[in-house]
């Protein structure tokens, strides 16, 4: 099954908007940071190995993807020796940036705009922007954002797929979980099984961008 149509198979998730706005601060962190990480995929005079390295240098700073790594695998996040967090941590990053390079390639160089906010409370925010194609096609994006001591970094986000909102790391976590109780909480075998999704995102990989 390609990641694709795993993404598409999800349930739809409905997330309950609360009253109150998110910062100001918060919505120009995801607004300067997701137009940055798209501008990465298109900037002139680099090869795509290059390009690659760009994105994924914003992404690690935009995002944090030890915690969502974490916290997609749920109480196996204490069952794993440190060598195999460790190697699991390694592969999962891999992963996660080859998923969202994936799915914003189409959009490389467009611009992100904020379209609202919401508070879930005084430290978690959703940004909600949209990102439009050349074509006029609009991609949906939210961006779940936390702040730490006024240090922001995005958890999850979630893309409208023919009008289903998937949040990524929610999704990632049902089907890591069900790997891993599957297999007696083995992290051998979900590695393999997320270098296996990983080989099929790169086999889907644009070529101008190989």
């Amino acid at each position: 099954m390609t990641s694709r149509k795993w993404i598409l198979s999800a349930a739809m998730l409905a997330l309950t908007a609360l009253p109150a706005f998110a910062d100001t601060q918060t919505e120009e962190y995801v607004r300067t940071n997701a137009n940055d990480v798209l501008a990465s995929l298109n900037e002139p005079g680099l090869d795509g190995g290059e390009r690659r390295a760009k994105f994924q240098n914003y992404m690690d700073e935009f995002t944090n993807l030890d915690a969502v790594a974490k916290f997609v695998i749920g109480k196996y996040s204490k069952r794993f020796t440190p060598e195999e967090m460790d190697a699991y941590l390694t592969t999962f990053r891999s992963y996660a940036l080859a998923v969202y390079e994936f799915y914003f390639h189409e959009y490389r160089g467009r611009d992100v705009k904020v379209t609202g906010s919401t508070d879930r409370n005084a430290r978690d925010s959703i940004v909600d922007t949209e990102i439009v194609r050349a074509d006029g096609q609009e991609l949906e994006v939210r961006w779940r954002v936390l702040n730490r001591g006024g240090k922001y970094q995005v958890v999850d986000v979630a893309l409208n797929a023919d009008g289903n909102l998937i949040w990524l790391a929610i999704e990632q976590q049902a089907q890591f979980l069900s790997i891993l109780d599957q297999n007696n909480g083995s992290v051998d075998a979900l590695i393999n099984k997320i270098e296996s999704m990983t080989d099929d995102l790169v086999a889907q990989r644009p070529q101008d961008v190989s």
